[in-house]
């Protein structure tokens, strides 16, 4: 199926230090999957690698059937026009207005800001923020402005793949599920295959399956909509922000959180 991505046993070292340790995932096509973990054990660095920009010591990562490991740098480019990256703290240029930093690669291409000005206007509607922020700066937004101003960078693209780093880091909480939502009905919307970094259990109610990375591995894969019921000892200690250690699997204890 098309923006089906396929892991096979992927390897990441830095100077002998393993980050991801075998990972095997199949993420399925126009979905919402979030991948959950502890800080450090390399949800980001396996982000990276999806998108390209950290190349794996060994293993495959196959995207509409095509092995993305065994890209030349120019089929990369190819591949990074359906591909759309988001962040952990939007990483919008301070100099620029929101409306320089949503349309900033198609001015850099050249586009006329005539033809530049309702393209970015439609994408900060779809991500509900008005006209009337389109020459304000990064210092004069809100945390979640910010957020939306790079989500909206991300749409200008009109990528069949999202990919989010963290999205909702240093948000508070009414602000981080306006953030969620705002996700999930573009996710309705586009169609999108989208794939979350995360360690907000909020994101369940609106993903479609969870995967959790642990100790370089992922150790379960499963329906979001079901995952307070699961039993697996590595999500309910992960739920419960148990310290490592002898791990109690009593999931009845906490599937009723939401």
């Amino acid at each position: 199926m098309k923006n089906r991505i396929i892991i096979k046993d992927l390897k990441k070292d830095f100077d002998g230090n393993e980050i991801t340790r075998g990972v095997n995932l199949e993420i399925p096509a126009n979905k919402m999957t979030v991948i959950i973990g502890r800080s450090g054990e390399g949800k980001s660095v396996l982000l990276k690698q999806i998108v390209g920009l950290i190349e794996p010591t060994s293993g495959e990562i196959i995207v509409d059937g095509t092995d993305i490991t065994k890209l030349n740098r120019h089929e990369l480019r190819e591949y990074y026009k359906k591909v759309g990256y988001v962040f952990q703290f939007a990483a919008l240029l301070d100099s620029l207005n929101v409306f320089e930093n949503v349309g900033i690669t198609l001015l850099e291409s050249g586009e006329k800001i005539k033809k530049v000005l309702p393209i970015v206007k439609e994408k900060l509607a779809q991500v509900l923020l008005t006209e009337d922020n389109l020459y304000k700066y990064p210092s004069e937004l809100s945390g979640g402005m910010r957020k939306r101003v790079g989500l909206a960078r991300t749409l200008v693209a009109s990528p069949e793949i999202i990919l989010y780093d963290e999205p909702t880091t240093g948000l508070d909480p009414i602000t981080a599920r306006v953030i969620h939502e705002l996700m999930y009905s573009m996710q309705k919307e586009l169609k999108v295959t989208s794939v979350v970094i995360s360690h907000d259990v909020e994101i369940f109610k609106y993903a479609d399956y969870v995967a959790l990375l642990y100790e370089g591995k992922i150790q379960y894969f499963g329906d979001a909509k079901s995952i307070w019921e699961s039993d697996n000892k590595f999500i309910y200690q992960f739920i419960r922000g148990l310290p490592e250690g002898p791990i109690q699997t009593e999931a009845a204890h906490f599937k009723d959180k939401f």
